[in-house]
């Protein structure tokens, strides 16, 4: 089984600010680098002929290439837990790349994603109810960006640890 994604990955300047504004606040699980992304469409776990039928439905994604910029930061609280994020502007390019890949799963066979789509880029995690610390970490603080060139996207396998998640590019798709 193959545990997917399709992501952007922000160039190395960008990725170097993400961490500039990382702090060390121990209640959070910090991204390194190589985990900085923004997720166009988790997929989850497939079988093989499934992830090559899905790469080469992705391969027929067509759109332009655009810029975005950070713009911000906030947090979700989610189940067991939650992330601090950087948000990105403009939305309106990357939710349309996101919309293509999401009609590019669907004609692979993977059920369409149902979840509101929020373009972030993910700097931590937490566990528990820490919500309050994310709210503190968050308080006058402030991420902004000059526009970057997006060109590609890229499938990528996740593999879970005890470490965390490493990410490995499967494969890379331009954009025109």
């Amino acid at each position: 089984m193959h545990r997917l994604f399709v992501a952007l990955r922000p160039p190395p300047a960008i990725r170097d600010l993400l961490i500039d504004a990382m702090g060390d606040h121990g209640d959070f699980r910090w991204q390194s680098d190589d985990q900085l992304h923004l997720t166009l469409r988790f997929i989850g776990e497939v079988e093989r002929p499934l992830a090559e039928d899905l790469t080469a439905a992705l391969d027929r994604v067509h759109a332009s290439s655009f810029e975005l910029q950070l713009s911000g930061l906030g947090s979700f609280d989610q189940k067991n837990g939650g992330v601090i994020f950087a948000g990105v502007e403009p939305r309106d390019p990357v939710a349309a790349l996101a919309a293509r890949v999401d009609r590019a799963c669907q004609s692979a066979g993977i059920a369409p994603d149902r979840r509101a789509f929020h373009p972030h880029i993910t700097i931590a995690r937490w566990s528990g109810r820490r919500s309050r610390e994310a709210r503190s970490f968050l308080d006058g603080r402030n991420l902004n960006s000059p526009p970057f060139l997006i060109t590609c996207f890229s499938l990528v396998e996740s593999r879970l640890s005890r470490h965390g998640a490493h990410y490995e590019e499967v494969a890379n798709f331009a954009l025109k």
